[in-house]
């Protein structure tokens, strides 16, 4: 999965009082396009050292580290070079090569969107002010503290023996399927939200549920918690016309399209296709 970079480091060790050195990583975004820098046909990310002006007091915000380099998300505008650099969409990271840069521009496209929502206090209206002894932003007023936001979503691979139930989004181009997911409402346990969620999308009561892993899926601002339950296939699909505008279930070696191993959904559609995924033959 994408987070899995070894042999490359992460640490998200919050210093709220570091500054920008010439070899710190450089993230600034263009709306959802991160400025890259070009390595021949690869893309690498830019630093310190790449902008002659940015100094102490350009606006900056120390994200994490990333191979025991610090990783800064810069606000000021900056001069670009565009033979050497260039914006681009932060979807890029579903097909570039290198896992650690994917990972990092991801992370910090959550951190940044979550720092802009909170400029100021949903309380009072008073503009926020970083904390430095840990990552999250304070109001001055009224002293409410807000930390980064992240949304509990389950995903689950429902079986029954060798055929698996997935579903097409009414978002998803083609003929691409996935595994039934959705966040967690107020009040529910995971897998409550797990038997509604399948009951609301496709229509089916589900039964042995068991966790198969979780996955941080910074790109929605999510955690995504992996489950595998079994289902009675003779059961009727009925599927919601809102979300879904398709589902079906399919047996190994007969898979439509699904998304990559950088993805739970991708990882446990590849180990059900192997006959690996763990509780059910």
């Amino acid at each position: 999965m994408i987070q899995e970079i070894f042999p490359h480091q992460f640490d998200n060790l919050y210093l709220g009082d570091a500054t920008i050195d010439d070899e710190d990583f450089v993230l600034h975004f263009q709306d959802n396009a991160l400025l890259m820098r070009l390595n021949g046909d690869g893309l690498e990310l830019p630093k310190g050292k790449d902008f002659p002006e940015i100094l102490k007091q350009t606006a900056h915000t120390f994200l994490f580290r990333l191979n025991d380099h610090a990783c800064f998300l810069v606000w000021d505008e900056l001069f670009v070079d565009h033979s050497k650099m260039i914006y681009k969409e932060i979807n890029f990271f579903r097909l570039i090569d290198q896992q650690e840069i994917a990972w990092a521009s991801l992370v910090s496209f959550h951190l940044r969107n979550w720092y802009i929502q909170h400029q100021y206090c949903g309380k009072c209206g008073t503009k926020t002010q970083h904390k430095l002894n840990e990552r999250a932003l304070e109001c001055p007023e009224c002293h409410t503290v807000v930390y980064p936001k992240i949304s509990p979503a389950i995903i689950v691979a429902i079986v029954s023996n060798d055929k698996i139930l997935l579903a097409r989004n009414t978002r998803f181009p083609g003929a691409w399927f996935s595994l039934v997911a959705g966040y967690v409402d107020v009040g529910e346990t995971l897998e409550e939200a797990l038997e509604r969620e399948v009951w609301e999308e496709v229509g089916v009561t589900v039964k042995n549920i068991r966790y198969y892993k979780s996955q941080p899926w910074p790109f929605s601002g999510s955690m995504m918690i992996g489950f595998v339950a079994e289902a009675d296939e003779t059961q009727p699909i009925v599927i919601d016309d809102h979300e879904i505008a398709e589902a079906a279930w399919f047996k190994r070696g007969n898979l439509p399209q699904h998304p990559s191993t950088i993805s739970i959904a991708g990882e446990m559609i590849e180990k059900f296709e192997k006959g690996e995924l763990p509780f059910f033959a």
